[in-house]
């Protein structure tokens, strides 16, 4: 099992360096951290009284996975989900914030197991997921992917300027897809005539 610092320096090294991508709604990002990320923990690396891009840009890796492990890991809780979740869901709230946690809670509510979906960990959602864990301990983190997979396909049908993250420039999977599949087993894993498929209705 890796541990939270692993998973971390995995992401930094998927998200790559300083983009500012006037497409991506979060704005200028490095390593996967946000500008309003930095500017919401106030973080001033350049020590000139402000929170602004030349900040980002001098953020290191070590920083970036420290900031996500204490703020996107530990501080919304993803630490008391069961172990076999944590990975996709730790990733995914790096990618879409409580986002990652509603997908886990309408996933668990829809197979019984009642949870609001009001993307806060709270006792009511640790006790759900859990017990959908131990009702499907095989299945839980792929089903969770496959959601999280959805989720995806679902912002790109609805927002054109997004589905460059969904599809590549060749009609493959793009960095989304390929992201939350990486947790999930091959065999749930779209083809690309699947992927071809799903993303026909697409411009």
């Amino acid at each position: 099992m890796q541990t939270v610092d692993q998973i971390a320096a995995e992401i930094v090294a998927r998200e790559g360096g300083f983009v500012n991508d006037p497409d991506d709604p979060g704005g200028a990002t490095k390593y996967g951290v946000t500008i309003g990320t930095l500017r919401r923990l106030g973080i001033d690396l350049n020590g000139d009284g402000r929170t602004g891009t030349d900040d980002l840009k001098l953020l290191t890796r070590a920083q970036a996975a420290r900031i996500f492990v204490e703020h996107f890991f530990r501080g919304p809780k993803l630490d008391q989900l069961p172990a076999a979740v944590q990975p996709s869901v730790f990733d995914m709230y790096v990618n879409s914030g409580a986002n990652a946690v509603k997908i886990m809670q309408r996933l668990v509510a829809r197979m019984g197991f009642p949870c609001e979906d009001d993307g806060i960990v709270g006792p009511k959602t640790v006790a759900a997921v859990r017990a959908a864990a131990e009702a499907a301990p095989r299945h839980l983190a792929d089903a969770y992917g496959i959601a999280r997979r959805n989720y995806y396909y679902a912002i790109a049908d609805a927002r054109p300027a997004s589905r460059k993250y969904a599809r590549t420039r060749a009609g493959g999977k793009g960095g989304w897809i390929t992201r939350a599949e990486a947790f999930i087993d091959p065999r749930y894993r779209l083809t690309a005539a699947e992927h071809k498929k799903r993303t026909a209705a697409w411009a």
